[in-house]
């Protein structure tokens, strides 16, 4: 297991300003060019994929905030366990999703796994019908002068 260590002042005044160097970089781009100054005079250019760029400036935004901060890699298949955890629902909930059909997925063994891409798209759906179900409450609301 890794140490744990909190940024110190020193570093979390690093992360702020290389924030603010790295935040014009994150366009629309596939890839982005960053050049290190590894003590030659030209440097070498390294060529990163621009979520690796995302990844870099959430980190940097946590570190600022004087958080301490891991990474952890998510295989392209999920357990019950992990995607209820992702889900912040119980196990047993989730299984019942799946016996229902909400979500496909495959048997390893007697064992349920979910592919990611699968568990993305079933939760993008889940969030936008949460969030279409607040907006009309709420509009049923002001309907009726409730304050909100």
């Amino acid at each position: 297991m890794e140490a744990i260590a909190l940024p110190s002042g020193g570093d979390a005044q690093l992360a702020r300003e290389g924030i603010q160097k790295l935040i014009p970089c994150t366009g629309a781009q596939e890839t982005v060019k960053i050049r290190l100054f590894d003590g030659s005079a030209e440097g070498t250019v390294l060529v990163l994929p621009a979520l690796a760029l995302r990844l870099l400036l959430e980190a940097l935004e946590q570190m600022a905030k004087g958080n301490a901060v891991s990474l952890s890699p998510i295989r392209p298949e999920l357990t019950t366990q992990q995607a209820a955890d992702m889900l912040n629902v119980s196990r047993p909930y989730l299984i019942r999703l799946l016996d229902e059909g909400a979500m496909p997925y495959h048997k390893v063994g007697k064992h349920r796994r979910i592919r990611l891409q699968d568990f993305l798209e079933y939760k993008e759906m889940d969030d936008r019908k949460r969030r279409e179900a607040l907006d009309e409450l709420t509009a049923q609301a002001q309907e009726l002068n409730m304050g909100y």
